[in-house]
């Protein structure tokens, strides 16, 4: 029975470091409470502001890229050709003041299906769909709209951009050369669904059509102008029988859709712009966002840090004397180190449970209580997984560096000269 319970007792035994770290935050409770205070609070910053700035760029890709694709292949401009003298037996001389740009027509891609099926085997593309875009009027009785016509194939289309959950009224129904529109186009012409309005295009063309469905994409520019019929119907509306003018495609990586469309450039020829381009200005805002989120990660780590190393150097003055004893009776300076490493990530660890609890439920408050006119948070916050595995790991690490100084200045201690003026 002895040895069985001594075999139990050394079983449950903890290691000799853990024991004096866990037995050093248990004697000063007070110092403990403060430091794991300033961790938590930290970490709850870090939590709250990620989780804030996260949801805010993930709510403006979703609002920029819920109308539009990311990747669009369209033929080159046409070059002006500047006006030349060849009467002269000596090389052609251009005589022209100045070169203006060349108008512009609307151009079927060369071959699209088979650049379309080269697009779609390029890494990190995931969608691909057909398209014709060109200008046109929408008319319905006195009303006179300038509209953005838009012939697509369905199907390919709606991977691109999903505007089915995006409807109003009616349905997303294209077939037969019926047309879709924009829930601003709807109110200014007048109509709804099962009406027909007349559409005139730029190639002199016009048509009348019926209106199966209306949609709102969120983007006021969209839904005043865009009309979606068929692809067929397009090409007969613009003169291009069998012909595409741009190919849209989808990336798995939105940010990687600048780096695909230069690939495509070089290799089809063709016109390549990526969202990235065209929104130059909201990829600065989301730049300048991640870097001020960066900014104040470092500054709140920075502020743990201190305060952590700060009562931990206090508690090696205070336990002078008792790590002078652990010294003389043979205890190595790897331990001692150790010691009070453990206490620093000790300290991280269980911060960073409560700050992660106190950010996350401040975030839910936050989105909660700020609300829209549509009853939707103005404010989304984006938590998952990897934001608190983020801010564990931070925490812990923070601990640990905040620790070595007092633990080297621990191991380093004279055992004598400790116990002597400790």
């Amino acid at each position: 029975m002895r040895r069985a319970s001594a075999c139990a007792r050394s079983s449950i035994e903890m290691p000799f470091e853990w024991f004096v770290a866990l037995r050093y935050l248990r004697d000063a409770k007070g110092q403990t409470a403060l430091i794991l205070a300033a961790v938590s609070v930290g970490v709850s910053v870090i939590v709250f502001l990620s989780a804030l700035i996260n949801g805010l760029q993930v709510s403006l890709i979703d609002k920029t890229l819920g109308s539009q694709p990311h990747i669009t292949l369209q033929v080159q401009r046409e070059a002006a050709r500047p006006l030349v003298d060849s009467s002269d037996d000596r090389d052609d001389r251009a005589v022209a003041r100045s070169v203006q740009p060349a108008p512009q027509r609307l151009r079927s891609i060369d071959q699209w299906p088979l650049v379309m099926a080269d697009a779609e085997c390029t890494a990190g593309v995931i969608a691909a769909s057909p398209a014709i875009v060109g200008a046109g009027f929408a008319v319905r009785a006195e009303a006179k709209n300038a509209v953005v016509v838009r012939g697509v194939d369905p199907e390919r289309f709606l991977a691109i951009i999903d505007v089915r959950k995006r409807m109003r009224a009616g349905r997303f129904d294209v077939a037969g050369g019926d047309v879709v529109i924009g829930a601003v186009l709807a109110d200014e012409l007048g109509v709804g669904v099962g009406d027909k309005i007349r559409i005139t295009t730029t190639e002199g063309i016009d048509d009348v059509v019926a209106i199966t469905g209306v949609f709102s994409l969120g983007n006021e520019a969209v839904d005043k102008t865009w009309v979606i019929t068929s692809l067929r119907r397009a090409q007969t509306l613009y003169a291009l029988p069998g012909g595409a003018t741009s190919i849209e495609l989808k990336v798995a990586d939105v940010f990687a859709a600048e780096t695909v469309a230069g690939e495509l450039r070089g290799r089809t020829g063709l016109k390549a712009d990526s969202w990235m381009k065209i929104n130059a200005e909201l990829l600065t805002g989301l730049s300048a966002q991640s870097s001020s989120k960066s900014m104040i990660q470092f500054f709140v780590v920075l502020a743990v840090a201190l305060g952590i190393a700060s009562v931990l150097i206090v508690s090696v003055v205070q336990k002078s004397r008792e790590i002078g004893v652990l010294r003389a009776v043979g205890t190595s300076r790897g331990r001692v180190l150790r010691i009070f490493l453990i206490q620093g990530a000790v300290l991280g660890l269980l911060g960073s449970f409560v700050g992660s609890a106190l950010g996350a439920l401040l975030s839910k408050l936050f989105e909660g209580l700020v609300r829209g006119p549509d009853g939707a948070p103005k404010f989304p916050v984006q938590l998952d997984l990897e934001l608190f595995v983020f801010a564990t790991a931070l925490a812990i690490g923070v601990g640990l560096l905040a620790a070595v100084l007092p633990a080297r200045r621990a191991s380093m201690l004279d055992p004598a000269s400790a116990i002597r003026n400790g």
